[in-house]
């Protein structure tokens, strides 16, 4: 079957495209920068490869003619937009997907949406309402999927109750704790969006989709506790705090600011299924919500996470085409250049420190004063430092570590290169490699900045004092001589 799986970089889309693959089917991917796309192992040659962002109708008709599809996924997401264009980018990237499958002459169309059975939604699900109805009136065959908490490895629910509970053995609470949800794990969402497709029983219905445990968000946090054995205390409060809410879900966690009020927007009401005949169409073993977490830490402790929330754009520069900063610049830029010679038989060792820093590892030097960088870079209004590492292992072009955005990760020629995330008056780019000939062998450690305006030199100079020792002892941590 031939399937147009678009939002195939998002944390879904990254899951079910092996799925299809290994079904037999002709998928082609639609990313809005091919180079930030994460391919799994042994797909490179499997699949096609579309660049084209739903954003701009005007382009359809120059990417998508003459091609035909049998079905098509839509996984696209606005969630880290504010909410003054959230409604109105998702609008219209639904109507976008609306007129390619209309060229592409579609038979059916999937959509994973959240649960809006309620009366009073929040922005978020309002705006996921919106495509939802877009969808329907289109006249295409559809299947629509709505679940409430989608827990696995990487999820961004995941990763912030994960959060909350390693960081807090006490916590008090706002009432929308007391709020119903329904999670589902990934697993048994991946199942039914891969055997909806060509299933006559499921066109043109919507589905709603949970596991087999109701649970508030309070025994969300409590259970996912008791499954990593830590004793937790949670206070309830009789009020609801929207706006603190948010903002103590984005300072404790690694989810933005938009993200955290958008989040905390849909959990003020019951996530609840209300019906369950998708359970007779698709049978399957619904996995319970502690077996879930269980399973989701397996993935993490086999470094076997297949995608994280973070991959799909950066949570601070959503607009940034990160491609054009591959190549690092020179001119009008500052650099703090160290390099060290190390030994021809320690080179994949050095390689392997390097490519591991940031995550759990942490950054060989002054680990508390990276900390501190990242605490003050939260109360910007930035991403932080909590965003860790989707493997301790693994790096992609594409992954976050920590605030930084991994650009190359090539370890045949041992390069790894970052572009900050984090608030700055500028762009910083951090690179790590070595160089190997017959005589020697050189790793080198370069930062770059390039300012914008007095500011950006000020701070450059501000921070020289902390990149003289931090960085040099980095180097020679990493390189093994400290």
């Amino acid at each position: 079957m031939r399937i147009l799986l678009t939002g195939a970089n998002g944390y879904i889309g990254r899951r079910i495209l092996p799925v299809l693959v290994e079904a037999g089917h002709d998928v082609t991917c639609v990313v809005r920068d091919k180079k930030r796309f994460k391919l799994p192992s042994g797909l490179e040659t499997r699949i096609q490869i579309i660049e084209y962002d739903f954003l701009h109708p005007e382009n359809a008709i120059e990417h998508f003619n003459k091609k035909q599809f049998d079905a098509a996924y839509y996984l696209i997401h606005s969630l880290g937009d504010t909410s003054t264009t959230l409604k109105e980018y998702e609008k219209r990237a639904a109507g976008c997907f609306v007129l390619v499958a209309t060229l592409t002459q579609v038979k059916q169309v999937i959509y994973l949406s959240g649960i809006s059975n309620q009366e009073n939604l929040s922005r978020h699900l309002m705006a996921r309402k919106e495509v939802k109805d877009i969808l329907i009136q289109s006249e295409i065959p559809y299947t629509i999927f709505e679940a409430g908490i989608i827990v696995g490895s990487g999820g961004i629910s995941f990763e912030i109750i994960r959060d909350l509970t390693e960081k807090f053995p006490l916590m008090i609470v706002p009432k929308w704790l007391k709020s119903k949800c329904q999670p589902i794990a990934i697993r048994n969402v991946i199942y039914y969006l891969e055997h909806c497709l060509h299933n006559e029983k499921t066109y043109n219905r919507v589905f709603e989709i949970g596991g087999p445990d109701v649970l508030t968000y309070k025994q969300m946090l409590l259970e996912f506790a008791a499954v990593r054995k830590y004793k937790r205390v949670i206070i309830t409060l009789p009020f609801v705090f929207p706006r603190l809410s948010a903002l103590w879900i984005f300072m404790s966690t690694s989810a933005n600011y938009t993200i955290a009020k958008q989040l905390v927007g849909s959990m003020e009401h019951d996530v609840v299924c209300k019906e369950f005949s998708i359970r007779d169409i698709i049978p399957q073993e619904l996995i319970s919500y502690r077996d879930a977490i269980k399973m989701a830490f397996e993935r993490i402790e086999q470094n076997m996470v297949i995608s994280s929330w973070t991959d799909a754009a950066s949570s601070s520069l959503t607009n940034l085409d990160v491609s054009q900063y591959i190549e690092v610049p020179v001119d009008g830029c500052f650099q703090d250049r160290k390099w060290i010679e190390i030994s021809k038989d320690s080179i994949e060792e050095v390689s392997n420190r390097f490519f591991g820093i940031g995550g759990n590892q942490g950054w060989y030097y002054a680990d508390k004063l990276w900390r501190m960088r990242g605490l003050l870079d939260k109360l910007a209004g930035g991403v932080g430092i909590s965003r860790g590492r989707r493997s301790e292992v693994d790096v992609q072009p594409g992954d976050t570590i920590d605030f930084w955005r991994v650009l190359v990760a090539d370890r045949k020629n041992h390069r790894l290169l970052l572009f900050a995330e984090m608030k700055l008056p500028g762009e910083a780019w951090l690179e790590f490699s070595i160089i190997n000939n017959e005589n020697r062998s050189i790793f080198k450690q370069t930062a770059t900045f390039r300012p914008k305006g007095v500011m950006g030199r000020n701070y450059w100079y501000a921070m020289l004092p902390f990149h003289f020792f931090i960085f040099r002892n980095m180097l020679k941590r990493i390189a093994g001589k400290d």
